[in-house]
């Protein structure tokens, strides 16, 4: 298969394909059950990702565990994959609304004061919870769709104003026949281009199953009321939903969004100390 961009998400904790402990000084340990590879993580029954030696998968309902351990919001059935050398993380999802055109054109300046207004939004449902504001800061890779891989790709660059912190969140939505597989990619911004170089490689292994591929179209199959716009900034979501469009933005963005945790960026080098003598293969 040839490579296309995807997304995914990178945190400060290291993937020891077993019990992770959560902060510094007899707090519980926090169990996620990885599968390693080399093996074949189901991505639902639509697609498939093969997992080499060195990577680790989660299933959805373990995904969902780790994705509210590390303070984010779920946002529907997530799958994690990525390198134990905890360089980067993806995560992939499927969503089922029918067969998106891709003949429209993409204006990136309104989709950024589109996303920025959602997400002003959305920093409600974060404070409710207890956590920071996030906000946008640009783009990092402007909108962009590639016709041969059926990709559309985009980057922000997220601000944590309490803490400085800057996130950098990559995107893609890989077109299929009766919907989008999104894939998140959340990195530091130093080591962005790194990461996503090695986790573009890594997407040769992501196949559609027989059936569910972009070109496997048929007249009669459901076609979405929206074009790679909605896709980006969650206007999709109103459409399908039929609710107001900014509210729907914003509740998109707030389960969107994949960040760096402040509080285990320090704590990285020490959990790296305390399993550097385990066997992580």
């Amino acid at each position: 298969m040839k490579k296309f961009l995807a997304a995914a998400g990178l945190l400060a904790v290291l993937w020891t394909g077993g019990t992770v402990q959560a902060q510094e000084g007899g707090a519980p340990a926090v169990e996620f059950d990885w599968q390693r590879g080399p093996s074949t993580g189901a991505i639902g029954k639509r697609a498939a990702i093969q997992i080499p030696e060195g990577y680790v998968f989660l299933d959805a309902d373990e995904t969902r565990r780790y994705v509210e351990w590390t303070e984010n919001i779920p946002s529907g059935e997530e799958y994690l994959f990525g390198p134990t050398t905890d360089e980067w993380e993806a995560y992939f999802s499927f969503y089922d609304e029918g067969y998106v055109k891709d003949t429209e054109a993409l204006d990136a300046d309104a989709l950024l004061a589109t996303l920025r207004e959602g997400q002003e939004a959305s920093n409600e449902e974060r404070r409710s919870r207890g956590w920071p504001e996030l906000h946008i800061d640009g783009w990092q890779v402007p909108p962009r769709y590639n016709a041969e891989t059926r990709a559309l790709e985009w980057a922000t660059r997220l601000t944590e104003p309490a803490s400085g912190n800057v996130t950098i969140n990559y995107n893609t939505r890989v077109l299929g026949r009766k919907g989008t597989m999104s894939v998140q990619v959340v990195a530091r911004p130093d080591n962005f281009e790194t990461g996503l170089a090695e986790f573009k490689s890594s997407m040769d292994g992501f196949a559609y199953n027989a059936g569910e591929r972009y070109a496997d179209y048929v007249p009669g199959d459901r076609v979405a009321e929206y074009g790679l716009a909605a896709l980006i900034t969650g206007g999709a979501v109103a459409v399908a939903g039929k609710k107001g469009f900014f509210g729907a933005i914003a509740a998109f963005l707030a389960a969107s969004w994949k960040l760096l945790l402040a509080g285990l960026v320090g704590l990285g080098v020490w959990l790296k100390s305390l399993f550097k003598k385990k066997d992580r293969r």
